[in-house]
């Protein structure tokens, strides 16, 4: 079962693409929200004022895939297409890539801004450092103290990663695990003589 995912960390280096006079300035944010677009898009209007176009192109989800293309202005499917084909050619996911179009005189004509948008999210999407991140799933385990020794046994032989615990009348932990072991932990722990086991949204 697949539980690998492409995603990247931190916003690329700025790359430059120029076709007849034309500049294509690209970028690419990480971003989990269509709020985290309109942020990174924002500051880029603010950095290049005088650019006539911000095409981009993001997909957010891992399981269930959101994505959009805008071609702000140029012609139908020039850019924001072009530009989510590269997306999904590097096959990454919870990522922006904007391309900043300064107009150089000369029409490129829709073949010209197909090749041009598509170059120029390819550019940036090499300047990204892109990490391969595993699909985990949450639990939230409740138990009494005296069952402290047999999970944290569990833990420590599967190699668990405790995202938090609350220790007040009873322990809560919340333990993260990768999805092609989900099943099996979960039914240790589910075996596990009263060991309350929820998976977290």
């Amino acid at each position: 079962m697949e539980d690998v995912y492409k995603t990247i960390e931190k916003p690329s280096k700025e790359t430059l693409f120029k076709e007849k006079g034309s500049k294509f300035f690209g970028y690419t944010f990480p971003v989990l929200t269509e709020e985290d677009v309109k942020e990174s898009i924002e500051e880029l209007r603010k950095k290049h004022h005088a650019a006539r176009h911000f095409c981009y192109a993001y997909q957010l989800g891992i399981e269930k895939i959101r994505f959009r293309a805008n071609d702000d202005g140029e012609p139908n499917n020039s850019a924001g297409m072009p530009i989510y084909g590269q997306i999904q050619s590097f096959e990454v996911t919870n990522i922006l890539i904007v391309s900043v179009r300064y107009f150089g005189g000369t029409k490129l004509g829709v073949g010209g801004l197909i090749s041009a948008y598509k170059t120029s999210a390819q550019m940036a999407l090499e300047a990204s450092y892109i990490l391969e991140k595993t699909i985990n799933i949450e639990y939230k385990l409740t138990f009494n103290y005296d069952l402290m020794n047999p999970v944290m046994r569990v833990v420590k032989e599967k190699n668990i990663n405790i995202v938090s615990q609350k220790l007040e009348m009873d322990c809560q932990y919340i333990i993260s695990v990768r999805k092609k072991d989900a099943d099996s932990i979960f039914a240790i722990f589910n075996n596990l003589y009263k060991v309350d086991v929820k998976v977290l949204e």
